[in-house]
């Protein structure tokens, strides 16, 4: 169960003022209402949606776990750490994760730090850190609850996008509401499924993602870094 330092632990961890850059990013959804894949609620919540269950929200989640699990085996967690990074299909999506992941690191260890973390980042000094990989040791180190981590951390994932979303289509905030609330049921389906599966069993099939992120490396205006 989730004590209520630990709720308003990740409460902190994954709040849009947690400084950590997300807003910056939209992960391609920027290209998508572009050429018109992403035009209202409905479309909205099925792209982050296909996302969270089949995308890099999938692979985070069961990155996240891993890292979990593998906190005090500094091998593994190194072993991790590298498939994280290689495990984006796109050059913006993998700044995304690494760019996130050492803000993350960085802020945590000074503001909540611990032992563990310390550990790790002294481990990963000279390389980058995906976000999922970053927040399953952090995770760990603080020892909170696993299923409420990977609900909070798809929860976010979600949020973000739908933020973007928000500003691009352009989408009402009560649209951007309906979409969210839709997406409940998804990171409700994803979380168990992500404890469940094994990192040799794990994949993405995300194609439409990873092309509009492609494409909007060369986007003429774009607001956001992916």
């Amino acid at each position: 169960m989730t004590t209520t330092t630990e709720l308003y632990r990740l409460l902190a961890w994954f709040s849009p003022s947690y400084p950590i850059g997300a807003f910056s990013y939209s992960h391609g959804i920027e290209q998508a209402v572009e050429v018109g894949h992403i035009r209202d609620v409905a479309t909205l919540a099925a792209w982050i949606g296909h996302i969270l269950r089949h995308g890099a929200g999938w692979v985070d989640a069961v990155l996240l776990k891993e890292a979990y699990a593998a906190a005090e085996d500094a091998q593994r967690l190194d072993e991790l750490a590298d498939l994280a990074l290689a495990w984006r299909g796109t050059q913006e999506t993998a700044l995304e994760s690494s760019q996130q992941g050492g803000s993350f690191l960085s802020i945590t260890r000074a503001a909540w730090g611990a032992a563990p973390l310390e550990a790790f980042a002294a481990m990963r000094a000279d390389k980058p850190v995906a976000l999922s990989i970053a927040i399953g040791v952090a995770a760990a180190a603080h020892r909170l609850e696993l299923n409420a981590v990977l609900a909070a951390y798809l929860h976010a994932f979600a949020a973000n996008l739908v933020s973007a979303a928000v500003r691009l289509i352009p989408l009402g905030q009560t649209d951007g509401q309906r979409a969210l609330q839709a997406l409940m049921l998804v990171v409700d389906s994803v979380v168990p499924c992500a404890r469940a599966c094994e990192i040799d069993e794990c994949g993405t099939a995300a194609m439409m993602v990873d092309i509009a992120s492609m494409m909007h490396e060369t986007q003429y205006t774009r607001l956001f870094r992916s």
